[in-house]
């Protein structure tokens, strides 16, 4: 696929989201980009910001099968991977799939679901597939979690740990909208009872099961340039002598950082990497994997604070 085909699929994909979401076009392109290097999203807002509704809009856009788990503090890891159920017919135990087996999966609140069920999670993000009963099964290279939780609710969940925060390619902060934003959403939304339908927006499909594979190939031969990777490196590197933080970024981070600036430069119609690319990426990227020191968070000092600090102090090349 030639990258200016790209950059347009990828501008018509946040033309075909805005018909439903108001805003948060950044939040698309992260979220595409994501999806280009095989990476998983953590969406953190408060109740109402449509993170829902923007996960179903852009798997409409894409032409991804849709899938929602609502986790609560009794589900199970079974509830989320299917089980093998007793077929009285055939005599023979047959899989019962369960929610997982989709493209797009909406890990709805996932911190209201205990570690044993968060972890049910682990194996399908990082190698896309599922093991019941020692039989593997494949989830395909568009499988994607985009994971939601609620900063402000601390009662009844359960804080993810750092191997499944790891798993997320980015955190996505889902802020209110601008004045102007939400007196359109007024309008454009106000007149629904519940929650907007992307269907009933007219949503048209962007690409193909053909080209979006052809889309992931041309974002892997992007060109990562040895200056721009020894800036990724210094970088990361940075995190762990910056001083507000405890423990910084490890090397699954740095290359996690040059696939994710590879497809961002493919998203964009350009076939090299710039260090404006790293720089826009570094924050969701870092935000859930720096741990920041015990008297940085008495000041208040968070990791995005962190991250800016470290960016205005390691010089990008020219």
């Amino acid at each position: 696929m030639d990258l200016a085909e790209l950059g347009k699929l990828a501008e018509k994909t946040r033309l075909e989201v805005a018909k439903v979401i108001v805003g948060q076009s950044a939040a698309v392109e992260l979220m595409l980009t994501s999806l280009l290097c095989g990476g998983h999203v953590l969406l953190e807002g408060v109740p109402g910001t449509a993170k829902t509704l923007l996960v179903q809009a852009f798997a409409a856009a894409l032409g991804l099968a849709f899938g929602r788990v609502q986790f609560t503090p009794d589900m199970m890891p079974g509830d989320i991977l299917g089980t093998n159920l007793f077929n009285f017919q055939k005599n023979e135990f047959t899989l019962t799939p369960g929610p997982i087996f989709t493209e797009t999966l909406l890990a709805d609140e996932i911190n209201r679901t205990p570690p044993k069920t968060q972890a049910a999670l682990l194996q399908a993000m990082n190698e896309r597939s599922v093991t019941i009963d020692r039989q593997t099964y494949s989830l395909g290279d568009d499988f994607l979690v985009a994971a939601t939780q609620n900063p402000i609710e601390q009662q009844g969940t359960y804080p993810l740990p750092e191997a499944q925060l790891d798993r997320f390619l980015f955190k996505i902060a889902i802020d209110y909208p601008s004045a102007e934003e939400e007196l359109e959403i007024v309008r454009r939304h106000g007149s629904v009872g519940g929650m907007p339908r992307p269907e009933s927006f007219g949503i048209e499909r962007v690409f193909t099961k053909e080209n979006l594979k052809e889309a992931r190939s041309a974002s892997a031969r992007v060109l990562l340039s040895e200056p721009v990777a020894r800036y990724i490196v210094d970088l990361m590197r940075e995190t762990r002598r910056h001083p507000s933080v405890e423990t910084g970024a490890s090397p699954r981070a740095s290359t996690m950082l040059a696939g994710a600036a590879r497809a961002r430069a493919a998203v964009s119609g350009r076939d090299f990497v710039i260090p404006d690319d790293v720089k826009t990426l570094l924050p969701p990227l870092l935000r859930h994997r720096l741990v920041m020191t015990p008297a940085a968070e008495i000041e208040g000092t968070g990791p995005d604070r962190a991250v800016y600090e470290i960016v205005n102090q390691i010089p990008a090349p020219r």
